[in-house]
């Protein structure tokens, strides 16, 4: 049985109370909504799975991929999107690798989220509708900024799917374009 989407936030906000956590929560699922539309696949399944990457993550950092099987378990979430979710640290944190394209652009993603958020916040418009690609190189250049979101991780996700690393980051910031307003606006309600 498959969850939806309001099911899979209940659970997200079972275990996630800071906003920087649902805010990149609801990121990544809509990264990945964008991506499954485009491969012509299950956006509600692709978009659960982001919305869960990172269930554990809040209070089990170092535990991060591997306390996430029994809480996801717990909530009786199905063993293919465990396995999922689990494949996105593979090489960090997981020996899980990602086989499957919606777990190859998971992996990819992630970090890449992170990077362009943290871009975004240092704009004076706060967002990403008004980044250029240009901008968004540069960032990823400078190691010391978002240092904490690995560059290595970004280009060996895009090299997995047979992406030029250019392409990766441009339809990554145009996936996170389209859904910006609506995130913040849930994130108003939540």
């Amino acid at each position: 049985m498959s969850l939806s989407r309001n099911e899979a936030l209940e659970i997200l906000k079972k275990y996630n109370k800071e906003e920087f956590h649902i805010r990149h929560a609801l990121t990544v699922e809509g990264v990945m909504k964008f991506f499954a539309k485009m491969q012509n696949e299950d956006e509600l399944y692709w978009g659960n799975v982001g919305l869960l990457h990172d269930i554990d993550f809040e209070l089990y950092p170092d535990e991060h991929c591997k306390k996430c099987i029994e809480l996801l378990k717990d909530n009786n979430v199905e063993e293919e999107v465990i396995n999922s979710i689990c494949s996105h640290g593979y090489g960090i944190c997981s020996d899980v690798k990602p086989e499957k394209t919606m777990e190859k652009i998971l992996f990819a993603t992630d970090e890449l989220t992170g990077l362009i958020w943290a871009a975004a916040k240092m704009r004076p418009s706060k967002s990403t509708k008004d980044m250029e690609l240009s901008s968004l190189k540069k960032k990823f250049k400078d190691k010391k900024f978002a240092a904490g979101c690995s560059r290595d991780v970004i280009i060996k996700g895009a090299e997995e799917l047979g992406w030029e690393l250019d392409t990766l980051l441009e339809k990554t910031l145009e996936a996170m374009r389209v859904d910006e307003d609506a995130i913040n606006n849930e994130l108003m309600e939540i």
